[in-house]
């Protein structure tokens, strides 16, 4: 599905439900699943990636023996990997998409192999698919480099009440994505495991168990879902009512607030009819020099927005973008090159831009890479040039399914496409190969 979107005519405002976060629910059913006679849970996300361990998570009681594909979802594949190796009796193929494939997985595989794992590749050496035969683990102590991916230590950190020695998992290098971490031992928390974070090391005892709480889960909107939300009312100027926001939340990304803050967005936490108001100002820095360590999931969002208010910025913290839904940075490079803007990624880890362009004589069409944050972070661009196109903008779907449809109710123009032909751009700043014309959304 291509989409060409036109901004609101009027001033924007606009009142949202977020989805529910997928962080926190992979971790709720992982953790779930791992705890005796618990009920299944039912207020998660609603979302490809949710979905897909959703129905891992089902067949697991069905059949031990059979192969599982994720397809895109790669937060399912590495906690899933986990999962099956401490199930004794699994005997299981855990296969993806074309890209899952070539999403490396080798760091987590030797880990789970060193705490009595039996894991195989059935494909090429340190990727899936892979040969999981679950048995019970011996865990004990384990050193783990840490700056590849969190997802890699929260999937043993999540196992490690399933193992007979517990785990002691020392981390090395510098730690990606902390908040997501904290967020696995806070869950973890929850259902009766209490673990020990001190420097650079993770104690979970060995005579840790899962016990199911006292009350359900509560799931938060998810603050990655907002970012697109921050976006256009920074560009907007406009205003913005998020009723499911949790101000303290275990969210990671929950620093889009202090982000924005010098993005031209404030956060009022008691809006005046209830929940979150985004609010416009004209304050924002003159140069952002941000770490995205901790928050990688916001850099593109973060990226489109200073390109388009002429913030030259500098980032850092972005070298797990690489193994992403697609690489990233070079999507990110790619697609902001269409609006005339050079980016500079020769430092690795790192995106800058001097706050120089050139003019553009085409209608940007852009470009997901089958990474749903590509098509979020871009269809505000709308705001400043009318008319632009989203190709496969159905990619939402993995995260945030109604992302087009709340688009939508917030004013923006919507309309499908069967293709997406080469462009100019009329005075109006309309395309003139008379797109509008399509089935509006």
């Amino acid at each position: 599905m291509n989409l060409r979107i036109f901004p609101p005519e009027d001033f924007l405002e606009a009142r949202v439900t977020l989805p529910l976060s997928k962080s926190m629910s992979a971790r709720a059913l992982i953790i779930n699943a791992l705890t005796p006679g618990s009920a299944p849970l039912g207020n998660v996300a609603s979302c490809d990636d949710t979905d897909a361990l959703v129905a891992a998570l089902q067949g697991d009681s069905r059949s031990m023996s059979r192969t599982v594909d994720v397809g895109a979802a790669g937060t399912t594949m590495r906690f899933l990997t986990a999962y099956y190796a401490c199930r004794p009796g699994c005997d299981i193929t855990l296969d993806g998409s074309a890209r899952m494939r070539q999403r490396p997985i080798k760091v987590l595989v030797d880990a789970l192999r060193a705490l009595g794992a039996d894991i195989t590749y059935a494909g090429e050496e340190g990727f899936p698919p892979l040969r999981i035969r679950g048995r019970e683990l011996r865990g004990g102590e384990l050193t783990l480099d840490a700056s590849v991916s969190s997802q890699y230590i929260s999937a043993l950190l999540m196992t490690a009440p399933a193992m007979t020695g517990g785990l002691k998992l020392t981390l090395t290098g510098e730690i990606a994505s902390r908040p997501y971490i904290l967020m696995t031992l806070r869950i973890m928390k929850d259902y009766g495991v209490d673990s020990e974070f001190y420097l650079n090391t993770i104690t979970v005892p060995a005579a840790a168990s899962y016990k199911a709480p006292a009350s359900p889960l509560r799931i938060e909107g998810d603050w990655s879902a907002a970012a697109a939300w921050y976006e256009i009312t920074a560009l907007s100027a406009g205003a913005v009512n998020i009723d499911n926001l949790a101000k303290d939340s275990c969210q990671g990304d929950r620093c889009l607030a202090d982000i924005y803050a010098r993005l031209g967005v404030d956060t009022d936490w008691e809006g005046e009819d209830g929940g979150t108001d985004l609010l416009a100002n004209p304050d924002a820095d003159a140069r952002a020099n941000i770490d995205f360590s901790d928050c990688p999931d916001l850099a593109q969002y973060v990226t489109v927005t200073c390109a388009m208010l002429g913030i030259p910025f500098s980032f850092t913290g972005l070298h797990t973008l690489a193994i992403k839904e697609t690489d990233r940075v070079a999507a990110l490079k790619n697609e902001m090159a269409k609006l005339g803007m050079i980016l500079d990624d020769s430092i690795p880890g790192t995106l800058r831009w001097d706050g120089s362009r050139v003019r553009i004589t085409e209608m940007p069409v852009f470009d997901t890479y089958a990474d749903h944050r590509m098509a979020m972070c871009l269809a505000p661009v709308a705001l400043y040039i009318p008319g632009i196109v989203i190709r496969d903008a159905e990619v939402v779907s993995k995260s945030y399914p109604g992302f087009w449809d709340d688009l939508a109710a917030a004013g923006f123009t919507l309309a499908e496409l069967p293709d997406t032909p080469e462009t100019t751009i009329d005075r109006d700043g309309r395309p003139n190969d008379g797109a509008g014309k399509g089935e509006e959304r």
